[in-house]
């Protein structure tokens, strides 16, 4: 019986991909890791086994890593010593027999020169320790994710309008349900050893172009405000983002601007059998926003 166990079962992406490998496989085959199993009983409660394991625990990872055959390694957070968190799960996955490892490292083109504090990096090096185990690997490498959008705006964008550091750049966002979805498309298939996957969104666009998209799905205009970098961090701290946050998301933008994630080669379409998210079908059904009465 084929056992796969997907880290950061209580975040965002690893609850996603869990959700979707039970379209794949059934419950007693998938496997989540959690630092608190507690927080996963939803999960639990759907038949998926929820292991306790901690990045920093090399020894937790291997008590959780038997009998598994897939691993999906969710990233580490930014600014938690990512490096080792890393390393000790593909330590643990070699030593416990795991065959096979997907990670989900940042998008980054070639001879690019844009790095996103602690991320980019770490990414990187993460990737050169999975080619380097020996360990069969699939790499889906992410854009942004339209749920981010959010927050680098600040939220309440469609009464505030989009107030960002000025750029034409565009990103190809995804949804982190999507993600999730090609995650486990590769989890559950062949054909996919040793390849890696940009998985940009079907449409780029830029923080004009979501003004404009917020002003057609609203019936009312949403205005782009360029800012300068100073005054969009002032502005999210005045809304109550912590000052390293606001940082962290003018990094974003600053990689948004510059064009980092605006290719399209379909691979995310490929892996889902299916069209990606649109921008406009995020906005419109995750945001709440509606068609205004006096449009």
């Amino acid at each position: 019986m084929t056992k796969i166990i997907v880290t950061g079962a209580t975040g965002n992406i690893g609850r996603l991909t869990l959700q979707h490998l039970l379209s794949h496989y059934p419950a007693e085959e998938v496997v989540g890791l959690a630092r608190e199993p507690g927080k996963a009983a939803d999960l639990a409660a759907q038949g998926i086994e929820i292991r306790c394991g901690d990045y920093f625990d090399l020894d937790s990872l291997l008590r959780a890593f038997k009998g598994v055959e897939k691993l999906m390694l969710v990233s580490a957070t930014a600014f938690t010593d990512r490096n080792t968190q890393h390393r000790n799960v593909i330590k643990a996955a070699k030593q416990a027999g795991i065959r096979h490892i997907v990670f989900m490292p940042i998008i980054r083109k070639e001879d690019s020169s844009y790095n996103l504090p602690q991320v980019t990096d770490e990414d990187l090096i993460v990737e050169a320790d999975i080619k380097a185990s020996g360990l069969t690997y699939t790499l889906v490498r992410h854009p942004p994710f339209l749920e981010s959008i959010e927050f680098y705006l600040g939220g309440n964008v469609q009464e505030a309008g989009v107030h960002v550091p000025i750029g034409s750049g565009k990103a190809a966002y995804a949804s982190r349900s999507d993600l999730a979805e090609a995650h486990a498309t590769v989890l559950s298939q062949t054909g996919h050893e040793n390849k890696t996957y940009d998985l940009y969104g079907n449409q780029a666009i830029s923080f004009a172009g979501v003004a404009s998209m917020l002003s057609d799905i609203s019936g009312k205009e949403v205005p782009y405000v360029g800012l300068t970098d100073q005054d969009y961090v002032s502005r999210l701290v005045a809304a109550g983002l912590p000052a390293p946050a606001a940082d962290f998301a003018l990094s974003w933008i600053r990689g948004i601007n510059s064009g980092e994630w605006d290719s399209n080669p379909g691979d995310l379409e490929r892996l889902l059998g299916r069209k990606p998210t649109t921008p406009t079908e995020y906005l419109r059904n995750s945001l709440g926003i509606s068609k205004s009465k006096s449009s």
